[in-house]
């Protein structure tokens, strides 16, 4: 625009030396600093810039050209950096298992069934994208972490983490389910096959009784199922980490007897076993293990039934007797009973 404005002046052919053209009504060459002066008072620009323009024109056509070469080097830069986002297939394999991520509404129903508070630590074997650990924070305010042998997978469920704005309570590690060590986790989720299911097992009925177990689809062979989840046409599994209670047992406080010799067996939460009290022996009703908690009922000296809620911890137990329920002029009196496993 300085150009054709200057040109518009008939004052300079910027083609030339700019010294070396003036206008037709100069007869005689004019010292440099009135030209610039006179160019400078027709343009409006500033003296220094007159001067300066013609020399700096070309540098800048110059310049000018480069752009296209800038632009793409920008651009291959550009390709070159890692790619923010990745997208992974369904069905894709890995280690063990392909990955399928399981259905937002049997998400939701599993951790339900758990009944997951803000006090829990919650685990995903195989977190694939990070669904459940997220939803378990978001829908329940939950901490929860993952565990995720893919490592393009684990930096995704971070970023998902990330992005629903739970990352301070959502971690997703890259590793191998078979060697991190989640025993203080407080539930336990997996979407994996019955046999790694299977391989599995040992580990989770080694952890603390109470731990909540929840699976998608796939069982855990004989360990039956405390409760079978539907959502739609999906299927989940949940289950409760059981107390090791086999064994006998020196209890009092359940009849006239100082001592009670109680004897159990055990597969998993399922209980049989035989009350020695009084004198007399008898085959226990109802038992069962929920986590910690001991339940069976007896039948004392009186003929009537009795019921027991012990909590087990490790070689001892504490807790209460109570009924019989019902049509009572007065209600009975809770008994306080406690024990200790005997050494066979």
């Amino acid at each position: 625009m300085l150009q054709e404005q200057i040109k518009s002046h008939g004052c300079l052919d910027v083609e030339e030396d700019p010294q070396s053209k003036f206008c037709d009504s100069v007869t005689t060459k004019p010292p440099v600093a009135t030209l610039t002066a006179a160019l400078a008072q027709k343009s409006g620009y500033p003296p220094n810039l007159v001067t300066l323009w013609p020399r700096l024109a070309p540098l800048m056509l110059k310049f000018t050209r480069l752009w296209p070469l800038v632009a793409l080097l920008l651009l291959q830069a550009c390709s070159s950096l890692p790619p923010e986002t990745y997208a992974p297939r369904l069905g894709q394999m890995g280690k063990d298992v392909m990955w399928l991520p399981t259905r937002d509404e049997l998400v939701t129903q599993m951790l339900q069934a758990a009944r997951v508070t803000p006090d829990d630590e919650v685990v995903d074997l195989g977190a694939g994208d990070g669904k459940i650990p997220i939803a378990a924070a978001v829908q329940f305010g939950a901490r929860a972490w993952g565990i995720e042998y893919n490592k393009d997978l684990a930096a995704l469920a971070q970023r998902n983490a990330q992005r629903a704005g739970v990352v301070d309570r959502v971690r997703i590690v890259h590793g191998d389910i078979f060697k991190e060590d989640f025993s203080k986790a407080t539930v336990v989720t997996l979407y994996l096959l019955e046999e790694l299911n299977a391989q599995l097992r040992p580990t989770i009925l080694a952890m603390r009784p109470g731990t909540r177990v929840l699976s998608n689809t796939f069982s855990m062979g004989d360990w039956e199922p405390d409760q079978v989840i539907r959502a739609g046409t999906n299927t989940g599994y949940f289950w409760t980490v059981p107390a090791v209670v086999q064994g006998r047992w020196a209890v009092q406080g359940l009849g006239m007897a100082k001592t009670a010799v109680l004897s159990l067996a055990q597969k998993h939460q399922r209980l049989g076993g035989s009350l020695s009290l009084d004198g007399q022996v008898q085959t226990l009703l109802g038992a069962r293990v929920d986590g910690a908690d001991l339940h069976f009922s007896f039948v004392n000296a009186e003929g009537l039934l009795k019921s027991v809620k012990a909590q087990v911890n490790g070689t001892v137990l504490q807790g209460e007797v109570t009924g019989p329920y019902g049509m009572v002029d007065t209600q009975p009196e809770v008994v306080t009973i406690s024990g200790r496993r005997l050494v066979n």
